[in-house]
């Protein structure tokens, strides 16, 4: 079984310097799973940062030269349909950069392969691939489909295998010439924040001018009340009669 693992042009979150992402890392490992040999993939101007990989597991890393400001998925859908795997394996998301996480889906849509995100385990049969995937609040989900297919990797899956150095001098990089495709898109403005005003509740919109004054500034909540050392039966009893305003307690029984 063919494995790759797509690379992204990450940094550190700490020092900023060139290093593989977490999960693309563990993305390495979940392949490992399932074959022997795992690749990766990499398409961007510099490949430092996919560089170590290689010591994690990378058998062979294949750099897919671009210039600043190009669309990796071009290359990338050549260069995996010059040696199709089975399956392709990616992070969520870019570890620097726009970071917006569609390129995965936009090769799988190139390729015409399915996709499945957030996986934690994977596991492979008859030739039909088993997905466990990472839902919120720690629930699972399993898929099964035929291969080839896209994966991306949940940060819940198994830690990465560790740096190893005479792995990483036995890789092999691969330099190729990428395809020149410019990003096509809407210009971005940036603009320095402001905060908003606030909006004057819907019930005092027909109001009077005091009324949506107050609206606007009197502070919204159950209300309460202020009390300077009380008594030990005063205070309790108003937290009992606070705890039953807001509906915590049932309200007292008269006899």
């Amino acid at each position: 079984m063919k494995a790759l693992v797509l690379l992204s042009d990450a940094r550190h979150p700490v020092s900023g310097r060139p290093a593989p992402a977490a999960t693309e890392l563990q993305a390495v490992a979940l392949a490992h799973t399932l074959a022997d040999e795992v690749n990766g993939l990499h398409a961007g101007p510099d490949a430092e940062a996919a560089r170590g990989a290689l010591g994690h597991g990378l058998t062979r890393l294949e750099h897919r030269q671009l210039t600043a400001g190009d669309d990796p998925l071009p290359s990338l859908v050549a260069a995996i349909g010059t040696a199709p795997p089975d399956l392709v394996l990616a992070g969520p998301r870019a570890g620097a950069g726009a970071q917006t996480g569609l390129l995965p889906y936009c090769l799988a849509e190139a390729l015409g392969w399915p996709i499945v995100a957030d996986a934690v385990s994977l596991a492979v049969a008859d030739g039909v691939l088993e997905v466990i995937q990472a839902l919120p609040k720690g629930a699972r989900r399993r898929w099964r489909m035929r291969l080839p297919a896209v994966i991306t990797v949940h940060p819940a899956a198994p830690a990465a295998a560790s740096f190893a150095l005479g792995v990483a001098r036995k890789g092999q990089v691969v330099e190729t010439p990428g395809l020149p495709a410019r990003i096509e898109g809407p210009p971005v403005a940036e603009r320095p924040y402001r905060p908003r005003p606030r909006l004057i509740a819907s019930a005092a919109a027909g109001a009077g001018a005091a009324e949506r004054l107050k609206a606007a500034t009197q502070a919204t909540g159950p209300g309460g009340q202020v009390m300077v050392a009380p008594p030990p039966e005063a205070a309790a009893r108003a937290i009992l009669d606070h705890l039953r305003a807001i509906g915590v307690l049932k309200p007292a029984e008269r006899g």
